[in-house]
C-alpha cells in the first residue's frame, strides 16, 4: 500500500514540473516577441528623429522633404538616387535606412538593419508644419494606428482569415516638425 502512494505523489510531483515547465517556455517565447517590437520601435525612433534632424537643419528646403502617402519611402521600392541637393541626399540616405542598409549578412545583399517592412512619409500640413512618420510591421496585432496616420495604412495586412487584418499589425510612429521663416 505504501508503495503505491509513492508513486501516485511521484507522478502528481512529475505533471506539477511538467506543467511549470510548459509555462516558463510561453512565457520565453512571449518575451522574445516583446523584446524584437521593442528593437523595432527603437530603430523606427532613431530614424524618425534622423529625419526631423534633417529636415530642421535644412530649413529653407523643407518642403522639398515631402513625400506621398501612397508612394512612402522604405520597402517596395527603388531608394531614390542621392542627388545634387541636400535634401535629395537626405530622402536617398532615409531610404536605404529604412531598408536596413546599415547592417547587412553575407555579401552585403540582405539588409537586416531596419524594422520588418519599414516605410517613411513626411507630409506637408502647411503653415511650415510637417508630419514626420515610419510604419513597420509588428509581430502581434494589437490596436490599429489612428485614421489621421496614413502611412503604410492597408500595407500590413496578413492573408485573409490570419490575425493581421485591418491595420493591427502596423505599428506607426510619428512627429511634428515645425520649420519657421526665419
Amino acid at each position: 500500500m505504501q508503495h503505491g502512494a509513492l508513486l501516485i505523489e511521484v507522478l502528481i510531483t512529475l505533471v506539477i514540473v511538467v506543467t511549470g515547465l510548459w509555462g516558463m517556455a510561453k512565457v520565453q517565447a512571449r518575451l522574445q516577441l516583446s523584446e524584437m517590437e521593442s528593437y523595432q520601435r527603437a530603430q523606427a525612433l532613431l530614424l524618425l528623429n534622423d529625419m526631423a534632424s534633417r529636415m530642421a537643419t535644412n530649413r529653407a528646403a523643407a518642403g522639398s522633404y515631402a513625400v506621398a502617402l501612397d508612394s512612402p519611402l522604405g520597402v517596395d521600392m527603388n531608394c531614390p538616387a542621392a542627388g545634387a541637393t541636400p535634401p535629395e541626399r537626405d530622402l536617398a540616405e532615409w531610404c536605404d535606412a529604412l531598408q536596413g542598409a546599415a547592417e547587412t549578412l553575407g555579401t552585403g545583399s540582405t539588409r537586416v538593419g531596419a524594422m520588418i517592412g519599414g516605410r517613411g512619409c513626411v507630409e506637408d500640413l502647411g503653415g511650415g508644419q510637417f508630419m514626420v512618420t515610419i510604419a513597420w510591421q509588428g509581430m502581434t496585432p494589437i490596436v490599429a494606428p489612428p485614421a489621421s496616420v496614413g502611412c503604410g495604412k492597408d500595407r500590413y495586412d496578413g492573408a485573409p482569415g490570419t490575425p493581421c487584418q485591418g491595420d493591427l499589425c502596423r505599428r506607426a510612429l510619428t512627429t511634428l516638425v515645425g520649420v519657421a521663416a526665419l
